[in-house]
Formats: structure tokens, sequence, C-alpha cells
């Protein structure tokens, strides 16, 4: 019998959004969901939004939904933090 043990990813980062911090939190998928990160953060009114990334060729793009553009804007900064942390791993 073979058992392969798959680390478990997820890390919290502020960013800065319409000049003030937010905090976002990224966990890894295992699985069949291999290449993808959930995210989630808070808006202004204290709602949780959630959405996804995935890896498409080399970079982390969040997967199509209806999402505010203080979100949208920031994805090439998702995808360098995304990869920042899978380096120090």
């Amino acid at each position: 019998m073979r058992i392969e043990v798959k680390r478990n990813i997820h890390f919290t980062k502020l960013v800065k959004v319409n000049g003030r911090l937010k905090e976002f939190n990224f966990r890894k998928l295992g699985g069949s969901n291999e290449g993808l990160f959930t995210v989630d953060v808070s808006d202004d009114r204290g709602n949780r939004l959630l959405f996804r990334m995935q890896k498409e060729q080399e970079n982390w793009k969040i997967l199509p939904q209806q999402l505010p553009n203080w979100i949208m804007d920031k994805e090439n900064t998702f995808h360098d933090l995304i990869e920042e942390e899978l380096r120090s791993i």
C-alpha cells in the first residue's frame, strides 16, 4: 500500500486596497483540484467574498465570476503572493 501525504497550504496576507489594508486568506486545494487556490476577504460591509484562482500556463488567474473591481485589479498581486509562498515551502 502506498500512502501519499500532501502538505496543506494556507496563508494570510495584507494587501493595500483603496488606501486600506485588507486581509486576504489563501488556501490551496488538493486532490483533483490541485491547481486551485480559494481566496476570501471581507468587503467594507463585513460580507465575506470568496473566489478561486487557477494556474493557467505560468500565471495564477481569477476564475471568471462576479467580483468587485478592487479585487480584479489586484490579480497580479495575488499571483506574486502565491508564487512567493510556494517558493518558501
